[in-house]
């Protein structure tokens, strides 16, 4: 649904301040000083109806008081080695913004061998992205720009996905259960590149399994999505994926916005290990912080459907190298 009317507005509004102190808490750095924009995320993710929506965001808000996720921004990875090989194999950074000042997320979704560290670790990693993206990078945004920004951009590079990326299913979807559950309506566009042969298999399976609205977000670009994405951002913006060897400045290095040496990485650990340092309850400590599923994840179905896909393609792979 693309607009919601300001009755259902109004109407989870009033049911939200009878929410208890802690939730009301944890909902400002929820909502950014946006409550109503914010209400809005969630009653679009349940297309409009205002019980779904309220259940959903008072189960968002359990999740985060029970998993102190309003802290987590304090509790950086360490050692610095750790989170490096973090970085190194589950890649994601900030690439630059779009004209409209959306940030740009470049995802490496085929070259993520999420293997060096334990899956605490990247879920942790992962929601200390959503938390400084949603707390620092839109907010910074918005101020910039003169409007509220609360989307933003995500380029999926499948660049390197084969059959071993079965072996990460299963956080994979749990981290997306994570973002559908508490960090809705965030996203304005997921743009897939570099896709291979494995990918369209998969792809034609999962499709009809998602959402209308969230289907409509989705646009797989030819080959490395250059010309596509150059309509929205200049093109020191792009993922360095999605820039072509023919480019005029092909011969010059560009930054890799995965890397822990790139700023945005840089800026993000460095905040990080300030608010821990000011922070005189959140001693330093190593380990990773256990995050639990949230209340209501359901991510079996498409993963047993990505599962039989991948396979399928196995078999035909073995049946094809038998007959050579």
């Amino acid at each position: 649904m693309a607009v919601v009317p300001q009755e259902p507005i109004l109407q989870f509004e009033a049911l939200m301040e009878e929410a208890d102190e802690p939730l009301k808490k944890t909902f400002q750095n929820v909502h950014q000083g946006y409550p109503q924009e914010t209400l809005t995320r969630f009653l679009k993710a349940r297309d409009g109806n205002v019980a779904k929506a309220h259940k959903m965001l008072l189960d968002c808000l359990k999740w985060r008081v029970e998993n102190e996720i309003d802290d987590i921004l304090a509790k950086p990875i360490v050692p610095t080695k750790i989170y490096k090989d973090i970085r190194d194999s589950q890649l994601i950074g900030l690439s630059g913004y779009t004209h409209e000042g959306l940030p740009v997320f470049a995802i490496g979704v085929g070259l993520s061998s999420y293997n060096k560290a334990s899956d605490h670790y990247y879920t942790q990693s992962h929601i200390q992205l959503n938390e400084y993206r949603d707390c620092l990078i839109l907010p910074e945004a918005t101020k910039k720009h003169g409007k509220h920004i609360r989307k933003c951009i995500k380029v999926l590079d499948m660049t390197g996905l084969k059959l071993s990326s079965l072996n990460n299913i299963k956080l994979v979807t749990s981290i997306s259960s994570i973002d559908d559950l508490n960090y809705p309506e965030l996203t304005h566009t997921y743009y897939i590149v570099n896709a291979p042969y494995i990918f369209s298999a998969c792809w034609k399976a999962v499709k009809p399994l998602l959402q209308e609205r969230t289907r409509k977000k989705i646009k797989v670009l030819s080959g490395c999505g250059e010309e596509e994405l150059m309509k929205i951002m200049d093109y020191a913006a792009l993922p360095h994926f999605c820039r072509k060897r023919s480019s005029p400045n092909s011969q010059k290095t560009h930054e890799n916005c995965y890397s822990l040496e790139h700023s945005f990485h840089q800026q993000m650990y460095s905040y990080m290990k300030q608010q821990q340092q000011s922070s005189a309850t959140l001693p330093e400590r190593e380990g990773s912080v256990h995050v639990t599923l949230p209340e209501g994840a359901n991510e079996e179905d498409i993963e047993e459907v990505i599962e039989s896909q991948l396979e399928q393609v196995k078999d035909m792979k073995v049946s094809d190298s038998s007959r050579a």
